[in-house]
């Protein structure tokens, strides 16, 4: 399936997708996943932190920060061997995708060798390989996509407007600059955000517009609600409503059709029945394993048994391969 190019979605057309009723905002999000996706297949994908801690920015949210005491141990980046047994398993467990996550501002040119071996080490094991390493600088990206990295993840976190609130290091327009140097590269995009850290409404209205009129809408969007960590400034924000993530996911797969919208961080902290509303709103990805870089996620026992509970399953390869078919 090939991904067009975005409309021009505006401001007053998303909000009044958010004001709908929750049971037609449901309706209207299923006719255009059923329209896309096979509504009852969910594509697995496995994370692993293959550096960890001591990153020098200072997004508000993250436990890896090295400005806040978190209680986190930094290790350095991992061998490829370490990559090679994970992939592995994240194959035998049903995962399509392995994404690897660096805690750094960017790749410095020394790391890129030790990335483009992760890489082929994934490729090599039969998985698609993700990669989320922070902003990329004039080169990097076209030397990832060489070495056959599928996507690279760069989340935009939240509106413009909200931005200030949440990472001082680094600019809006850097992330986009990275989104750009990723698709003139050839790699598809991995871009979304964090909902529940204190934002409005409105952020989360101009956090998907400003997914969906990218030149190019991502083709996989994570939605990640906060994991209020000890030590971060983040770590007393009152819970999100639950019910305005299933309304985000909803407008999410609207305004990005043809995007795989995951499930991202803050899944250990939902119900089995908020996670089964989310899917009927139109998400269609999650991440497989219990651990998500430094933060808890379900087991993937009692995933596969809220899938079977669902009469849902996994996404197959060959099922995602005619998917990404023109």
């Amino acid at each position: 399936m090939t991904q067009q190019a975005s409309p021009n979605w505006t401001y007053s057309q998303v909000r009044e997708l958010f004001e709908r009723s929750l049971p037609d905002l449901l309706f209207t999000a299923q006719g255009v996943h059923r329209q896309n996706f096979d509504p009852n297949l969910v594509q697995a994908s496995t994370l692993l932190s293959v550096k960890t801690g001591a990153c020098a920015e200072d997004c508000a949210y993250c436990s890896q920060s090295a400005r806040y005491d978190t209680g986190l141990n930094p290790e350095a980046l991992v061998d490829v061997d370490a990559v090679r047994g994970a992939a592995r398993r994240a194959r035998e467990a049903g995962a399509l995708r392995l994404c690897m996550g660096a805690a750094w501002r960017g790749p410095k040119e020394r790391d890129i060798e030790p990335l483009v071996a992760m890489v082929q080490a994934v490729k090599a094991e039969g998985l698609e390989a993700c990669l989320s390493a922070g902003l990329l600088a004039e080169g990097q990206a076209q030397r990832l996509a060489e070495a056959g990295l599928d996507y690279f993840n760069h989340n935009l976190d939240t509106s413009p407007d909200f931005y200030s609130e949440v990472v001082s290091t680094r600019t809006y327009d850097e992330r986009l600059e990275t989104l750009e140097r990723i698709r003139a590269a050839g790699m598809q995009v991995c871009c979304g955000g964090i909902i529940g850290m204190g934002e409005s409404r409105d952020d989360r209205i101009e956090l998907l517009r400003t997914l969906a009129n990218l030149p190019v809408q991502p083709q996989s969007v994570p939605i990640n609600r906060l994991i209020p960590i000890p030590g971060t400034p983040m770590e007393d924000v009152e819970a999100l409503d639950p019910f305005e993530m299933v309304r985000t996911i909803a407008v999410a797969r609207i305004l990005l059709p043809r995007s795989y919208v995951r499930l991202s961080a803050g899944r250990d902290g939902m119900s089995d029945e908020l996670q089964a509303m989310c899917f009927m709103a139109g998400a269609n990805s999650m991440f497989f394993g219990d651990k998500l870089l430094t933060t808890d996620n379900p087991d993937t026992d009692h995933d596969l048994r809220l899938l079977q509970r669902l009469g849902m399953a996994l996404e197959e390869r060959e099922h995602a391969c005619a998917e990404l078919e023109p």
